[in-house]
Formats: structure tokens, C-alpha cells, sequence
């Protein structure tokens, strides 16, 4: 491949590229290091993204492609993702490709050409060996490797694409479950073989976790004014907006969940729920996920909305909601609302249809069918115990010094 001399014939080169028989526009793509077993050296257990590319960059995925193509490997477009080791040849072949951009490949610019200038420096310095794959993602289908699950949950982390929106069916069952000690992966079996060689000389690794995730931080620079207070509690694939502060303690957000804004985080945000901007999950609280008593539905926080202490919520809510402290709102709780109370909170949802059942002089609703509605109070009368249902007259608004 010889060299490109300039951007017009690098534009060029990228258009005949994708004229190429069969040639598919990747929606998603870039390089990983990755980690492999280290009794099972086939198996890949961690995949590490310099750069993802996710409906963007069309002339580098082209480009990329060509290099491919000029060091003899068949690229497939037929089928949803394609994966191949990286090259010595490969990255010769980019480095040529891209040469009108490698003087400008720095601080930030020409990400791509970054990546590549860097794998150039490593084939020459300690060899590429296996330890870099490539891949290109033609769809949203189910996952079929290591590498398509990382790009996914990166994807998700980074912003590029809204929680909720990727197919993440039966990743499960492609990772690993394996023994982090930091960042690196450890396969558990290799760890039983070496146990007592490690134990007697004092190498035995400090493992952190074992779990088939990493953590967030292991993959992600945070947003701006995103605090996070203990690495532990936030996974892979999980999103925090600016100004999210993460407390320790009871606070947890799982992989495909996270908020849209900022937000101030002491209790669990399952896996699929999403926060909205300036709403409290105080300590303790539990938002439920599609796997743990919504029957599948997924649960939507809406902004300056308030979830007391150790409460718990399996509907999704609007804005400037509240949920007292210890209160248990779920899919089928009965809730009791009087005549004055329904007309206010009507008043600020006006398109909403209620089913009602008259009770004493108020109306009888399931939680359920009261989802997404704004400006809600959840109390359960300290006498009584009838959970009620009331316009709330609080404006929920975090410190803005914190976030």
C-alpha cells in the first residue's frame, strides 16, 4: 500500500472503498487490547477501547477496511459484526492510508489515526503478538463475541448511545467469569492450579472482585463533576451525566441504568432504570429492575424527583415526585386518593385517563396505573397504614455546590 499524500486522496480512497462488492456501512467499530486466559489462551475475558466509533467516522471504518483488504483478509459484511486479530501488516498498511493526518494525531484529534500511530510504535517496540482485535458492528443483533458485548456496554457508558436502546440478549452468557485483580482478568481455573505456588512465595494477587463485569472506572473517564465515592458501585455499561454524585454506602448502579443529568446517588439503581436530572435517590432507596418485580416493564425516574430513604419503587414516576421514606411502591400497591387531591394532581395531568374505584369519598388505583405521572406524593398513613396518594407541594432541588 502505498503512501496517501493528501486529504482529497484519502477522501477518495475511502469513496472506492465503499463501493467495494457488498460493502456494509459499520454502525459501530474500532480496536481493543484484550486480555486472554491464561490457561485457555483462546478465550477472551476482557476487550479495552481506546476509541469506539458509533455512528460516526464512516471514511475512517472505510479506511480501516481497505487496510484490511490490502493485507489479503476477507472481510464478511454478511453477517452482523466481523472480528479479526490486528497485524503488523494491517497497521502498516493504516499507517499509509492515513499519513495526511498522522503530523495532526494529537491531543485529542484524529482519534482514530491516534489509535493507529500508537499500534505502529508497539509492532516496532514489543510486537502486537495476539493481544488486538478488530471489530466492525453491522447491526444491533444479539451478540456473538467478547469484543461486540465491550464495544456495546463502552457505547453505553460514553453516551453514544441512549440506555436501553442495544440489544445486550444473551451477553451473559459470552463473558467470563473471572477474578479482577485492578484491571486485570484472571481466569478463576488458573488461579485453583496456582494457589499454593502463589500462596507459599506471597504472590498470591489482590482480587478485588469476581464478577463476569468490570467496573465502570476500569473503562471510563468519568463527565465533568461526576463523583463516584467507591469504585465498586458502579458497573460497566452503566451512564452517569454530568454533576451525577455517586455516595458510598447503599448506593449501586448496574449495567444498561444510570441518569440523564445530575443527580445525587445513596441508593440502587437497578439494571434498565434511568434517573433524571436533579432527583434524589436517597440512602438506602431501591429503584427496581426489568429482573426484579416489574414484570419486565422498565422504570423511568423523571427529573427533581424525590425517593425517601430505604424506599422502594417499581413504577416509573415524572417529574418533582415523591416517595417517603420506607414506603414500598410497586406494580400492584392500592393506593388511596381523595376527590381534592385527584383534582389537583389532574390539574398538572391533564391527557391522563384514570380507571378509578369510588372508596369512601375517595378513588382506590393500582400504582401501575398511575405510571409517569408528575408532581405525585406517596405517604402511608402512620395510623391507618393506607398508602395515599397526594399533589405534591415540594420542590425537590440538590445543592448545586455538590454537583
Amino acid at each position: 500500500m502505498k503512501f496517501i499524500e493528501s486529504e482529497k486522496k484519502f477522501k477518495e480512497y475511502a469513496a472506492k472503498i465503499k463501493k467495494t462488492d457488498g460493502y456494509r456501512e459499520p454502525i459501530a467499530f474500532g480496536i481493543a487490547r484484550v486480555d486472554r486466559g491464561q490457561l485457555h489462551n483462546e478465550k477472551i475475558l476482557q476487550a479495552t477501547f481506546p476509541v469506539v466509533n458509533w455512528k460516526e467516522n464512516y471514511a475512517s471504518a472505510a479506511a480501516f477496511i481497505g487496510a484490511l483488504m490490502d493485507s489479503e483478509v476477507d472481510v464478511d459484511f454478511g453477517g452482523s459484526e466481523f472480528v479479526c486479530d490486528v497485524k503488523k501488516k494491517f497497521v502498516k498498511n493504516a499507517v499509509n492510508i492515513f499519513n495526511p493526518y498522522l503530523k495532526e494525531a494529537f491531543g485529542g484529534n484524529h482519534r482514530n489515526v491516534q489509535v493507529i500511530k500508537n499500534l505502529y510504535r508497539i509492532a516496532q517496540d514489543e510486537g502486537l503478538e495476539n493481544n488486538f482485535r478488530i471489530i466492525f458492528l453491522f447491526e444491533d443483533a444479539e451478540c456473538k463475541s467478547i469484543e461486540s458485548v465491550y464495544l456495546k456496554l463502552y457505547a453505553l457508558s460514553l453516551g453514544k448511545a441512549p440506555l436501553r436502546s442495544l440489544n445486550l440478549n444473551g451477553i451473559f452468557g459470552l463473558l467470563e467469569n473471572v477474578a479482577w485483580c485492578v484491571n486485570v482478568p484472571i481466569e478463576i481455573e488458573w488461579l485453583r492450579a496456582n494457589e499454593i505456588e502463589m500462596k507459599l512465595d506471597g504472590s498470591y494477587p489482590f482480587i478485588s472482585a469476581v464478577d463476569k463485569f468490570p467496573r465502570f472506572l476500569q473503562h471510563v473517564i468519568p463527565e465533568e463533576n461526576v463523583r463516584i465515592m467507591d469504585a465498586s458501585k458502579v458497573r460497566m455499561g452503566a451512564y452517569l451525566a454530568k454533576g451525577t454524585a455517586l455516595m458510598p454506602g447503599a448506593s449501586y448502579i448496574n449495567f444498561n441504568a444510570g441518569t440523564t443529568g445530575a443527580v445525587m446517588v445513596e441508593g440502587r439503581i437497578s439494571s434498565s432504570v434511568v434517573v433524571g436530572d436533579g432527583s434524589d435517590v436517597g440512602g438506602g432507596a431501591s429503584i427496581l429492575g426489568v429482573l426484579s418485580g416489574t414484570n419486565g416493564n422498565p422504570v423511568s425516574i423523571g427529573k427533581n424527583t424525590l425517593l425517601g430513604a430505604n424506599s422502594v419503587t417499581g413504577v416509573p414516576l415524572g417529574d418533582g415526585c415523591i416517595v417517603d421514606a420506607g414506603v414500598a411502591v410497586l406494580e400492584g400497591t392500592k393506593v388511596s386518593v381523595s376527590k381534592e387531591q385527584l383534582k389537583l394532581i389532574l390539574e398538572i395531568n391533564p391527557n391522563f385517563k384514570f380507571k378509578k374505584q369510588e372508596s369512601g369519598g375517595g378513588y382506590i388505583f393500582k400504582a401501575i396505573e398511575l405510571s409517569g405521572l408528575n408532581g405525585l406524593h406517596f405517604r402511608r398513613d402512620s395510623q391507618t397504614g393506607v398508602m395515599t396518594l397526594s399533589r405534591s407541594n415540594r420542590k425537590v432541588v440538590l445543592n448545586a455546590d455538590l454537583h
